[in-house]
């Protein structure tokens, strides 16, 4: 396996990650969650604006596909969940044949290393009751969860935070 810095060359892929990432999910959602969900992981848009505002780092298999992928927001970019003096972790996703084998946890490490390198002082993330695992991995990092958030395709989500300012 190999990780890289993704381009704009790279969002069909992205895309296609994401659409084979998160299709499993599909059955834990009501029909119009999986709907809204669905439009936003198959539209181009979605990465190529990411990939304007943030740095996205890939695994690919050997045979060149992408088969994971993590977006690092800097600060600067607030939303309604996310504050301005934070960066933040986006859309980590793992291509379902290739789970468990430490992918999720590489790609959230390499960007927790480059919001350090880049003198970020706190990282987030949100996360939901669909994602077990992934909760399991930020934890594990020393992510700290700080609320629950407004609720998002009929999921708890939960807002995260890794001081990193001293380290």
């Amino acid at each position: 396996m190999k990780y890289r810095q993704a381009t704009t060359s790279d969002v069909t892929g992205l895309k296609q990650l994401a659409i084979n990432a998160w299709s499993p999910f599909k059955k834990e959602l009501t029909d119009e969650h999986w709907q809204t969900l669905s439009n936003n992981i198959s539209n181009q848009n979605t990465y190529s604006d990411l990939l304007k505002m943030s740095i996205c780092f890939v695994c690919e298999n050997g045979n060149a596909e992408i088969i994971g992928m993590a977006f690092l927001v800097s600060s600067g970019n607030p939303t309604d969940v996310f504050e301005k003096e934070w960066s933040y972790i986006r859309f980590v996703s793992v291509h379902p044949n290739y789970g468990g084998q430490g992918i999720g946890k590489k790609l959230t490490e390499m960007c927790i290393d480059l919001a350090k390198k880049n003198k970020e002082t706190i990282i987030a993330l949100h996360t939901s009751e669909m994602m077990n695992a992934a909760r399991h991995i930020y934890e594990n990092f020393g992510f700290k969860m700080i609320r629950e958030i407004d609720t998002r395709l009929g999921k708890k989500y939960w807002l995260y935070t890794l001081n990193i300012a001293n380290g």
